[in-house]
Order: C-alpha cells, then sequence, then structure tokens
C-alpha cells in the first residue's frame, strides 16, 4: 500500500521487471495482480521478506541474487511505527530493526 505500491506500479507501467517484496502473501498477491492487470507487465513477482527479521533479510537477498540476472534499483520503503515495544527472535527492537537494519542489510547484501 502507500509509496511503495505508488513506485512498483510506476516501474511496472515502465515495462520493468518488477519484484515486491511483501510481509504478507495475501496481500501481496493482491497487490501483484491489480498492478499486472493495470499495466499488462506480466513481469511483477512477489517475494516474501519482512526486514524486522535478519533471518528473512538474508534468505530473500540470496535468492535475489541467485534468481536475477542484475538489479538496477532498489526502494527500500520498509518500516512501522507506533507499535508498542516488542523484541525480535534475534534480540533487537522491531521498530529499529524493521525501519533501519533490515533495510541497512539488505542493501549490504544486494551489492554482491
Amino acid at each position: 500500500a502507500g509509496i511503495g505500491k505508488c513506485v512498483a506500479l510506476d516501474l511496472a507501467h515502465r515495462n520493468a521487471r518488477t519484484i515486491l517484496a511483501c510481509r504478507s502473501r495475501e496481500r501481496g498477491q493482491a497487490v501483484v495482480e491489480e498492478i499486472r492487470a493495470a499495466t499488462g507487465n506480466p513481469a511483477v513477482l512477489l517475494r516474501l521478506l519482512d526486514t524486522g527479521s535478519l533471518a528473512s533479510v538474508h534468505a530473500f537477498a540470496q535468492a535475489v541474487l541467485q534468481e536475477e540476472k542484475r538489479l538496477d534499483v532498489l526502494v527500500n520503503n520498509a518500516g512501522l511505527t507506533g507499535l508498542p515495544f516488542t523484541i525480535t527472535p534475534e534480540g533487537l527492537e522491531q521498530t529499529f530493526a524493521t525501519n533501519y537494519l533490515g533495510p541497512f542489510l539488505l542493501t549490504n547484501l544486494l551489492l554482491g
């Protein structure tokens, strides 16, 4: 939803192979189908990613590096706010992990 969806829609309109990295398979797949229908671009894909989980970030980056020949643009748009204080299974504060550590790690892993 929001900025991420708008950016993905614009990239798909430009006929870019577009990967939506989403936490929710159901919500993500609905957006993929909506973007494909609106743009006629079949190269809009869903991959699951939770930037609040460093294990998820590692798995996502590894899959992208194996599956894709190249990566031209990365839009780090994940974020959350206003949640109660929570610690991730990896011992990190949830908001900090999701908004900062996960995107930082993802960017560095995708640099290859």
